[in-house]
């Protein structure tokens, strides 16, 4: 059962990170409703580099934390599925993995929608919990 619960967990966020890689690239999701808001962004620099743009930054950034996630979902769900005694029996993992998602689901407090914050909290509660019955 702990098996499953780590794999539904770490599922949710890989399918959130192809979501949001699609998203990034397909369609215009993640792009500004105010199209002069692209338009400027595409012609401002952060203030560390004028090598980029505000919106090169922007699409970067939001494929790399989609990149990330569907990482941290297929190393974790490797590890649940094929190597399920090494991951219970690794603290650190469990801790390292326990943080990103909890660093997740702040983010998704703090800065994103609904959508995410329900699908990280379900990730995070099954995660807990598989640990818990992993644990007994």
């Amino acid at each position: 059962m702990h098996t499953i619960l780590m794999t539904i967990s770490v599922s949710i966020i890989a399918l959130l990170g192809g979501a949001h890689l699609l998203l990034t690239f397909a369609g215009p999701k993640l792009r500004p409703r105010d199209e002069e808001v692209q338009r400027l962004m595409e012609h401002s620099s952060p203030i560390i580099t004028k090598q980029t743009t505000m919106w090169k930054a922007w699409m970067g950034f939001n494929a790399s934390h989609g990149i990330g996630a569907l990482l941290f979902g297929s190393v974790y769900g490797y590890l649940a599925i094929v190597h399920s005694e090494l991951l219970f029996a690794s603290k650190a993992l469990l801790i390292i993995g326990l943080l990103t998602l909890l660093g997740y689901l702040v983010l998704a407090v703090r800065y994103w929608f609904i959508n995410p914050l329900v699908g990280i909290t379900v990730s995070v509660a099954c995660y807990v919990i598989s640990i818990g019955v992993a644990w007994a």
